[in-house]
Protein backbone atom coordinates (compact mmCIF):
# COMPACT_ATOMS: atom_id res chain seq x y z
CA UNK A 1 0.00 0.00 0.00
CA UNK A 2 1.46 3.35 -1.04
CA UNK A 3 1.64 6.51 1.39
CA UNK A 4 -0.82 8.09 -0.45
CA UNK A 5 -3.46 5.34 0.05
CA UNK A 6 -2.53 4.92 3.83
CA UNK A 7 -3.06 8.82 4.20
CA UNK A 8 -6.53 8.17 2.36
CA UNK A 9 -7.73 6.05 4.72
CA UNK A 10 -11.11 6.17 6.54
CA UNK A 11 -10.34 6.97 10.57
CA UNK A 12 -10.79 2.78 11.05
CA UNK A 13 -9.97 -0.10 8.41
CA UNK A 14 -10.71 -3.74 8.72
CA UNK A 15 -7.91 -5.78 10.36
CA UNK A 16 -7.06 -7.16 6.45
CA UNK A 17 -6.99 -3.89 5.57
CA UNK A 18 -4.65 -2.92 8.21
CA UNK A 19 -2.62 -5.95 7.46
CA UNK A 20 -2.53 -4.62 3.66
CA UNK A 21 -1.04 -1.73 4.62
CA UNK A 22 1.50 -3.56 7.05
CA UNK A 23 2.99 -6.14 4.65
CA UNK A 24 1.45 -8.95 6.40
CA UNK A 25 -1.17 -11.35 5.45
CA UNK A 26 -4.63 -11.34 7.45
CA UNK A 27 -4.05 -14.31 9.13
CA UNK A 28 -0.40 -13.56 10.55
CA UNK A 29 -2.23 -10.17 11.22
CA UNK A 30 -5.28 -11.94 13.75
CA UNK A 31 -2.16 -14.00 15.43
CA UNK A 32 -0.94 -10.68 16.74
CA UNK A 33 -3.93 -9.65 17.83
CA UNK A 34 -4.53 -13.08 19.91
CA UNK A 35 -1.04 -12.15 21.73
CA UNK A 36 -2.00 -8.97 22.16
CA UNK A 37 1.41 -7.48 20.33
CA UNK A 38 -0.72 -5.65 16.94
CA UNK A 39 0.91 -2.71 16.30
CA UNK A 40 -2.11 -0.71 15.99
CA UNK A 41 -4.69 0.22 18.52
CA UNK A 42 -8.17 -1.84 17.92
CA UNK A 43 -11.68 -1.00 18.38
CA UNK A 44 -13.69 -3.40 18.86
CA UNK A 45 -17.27 -3.96 17.56
CA UNK A 46 -18.97 -6.87 18.85
CA UNK A 47 -17.86 -9.57 17.46
CA UNK A 48 -15.40 -7.90 14.74
CA UNK A 49 -12.84 -5.46 15.44
CA UNK A 50 -11.19 -2.18 13.68
CA UNK A 51 -8.00 -0.97 13.06
CA UNK A 52 -7.63 3.00 14.25
CA UNK A 53 -6.31 4.23 10.53
CA UNK A 54 -4.00 7.27 12.86
CA UNK A 55 -2.66 4.29 15.42
CA UNK A 56 -1.75 2.36 12.16
CA UNK A 57 -0.36 4.98 10.31
CA UNK A 58 2.05 5.89 13.45
CA UNK A 59 2.97 2.76 13.59
CA UNK A 60 4.41 2.65 10.11
CA UNK A 61 6.05 5.68 10.76
CA UNK A 62 3.63 7.86 8.18
CA UNK A 63 2.81 11.25 9.16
Amino acid sequence: MSIEELRSLPAAVSVSTAARALGIGADKAYDLIKADAFPAKLIPLGRTQKVATASLQEALGVS
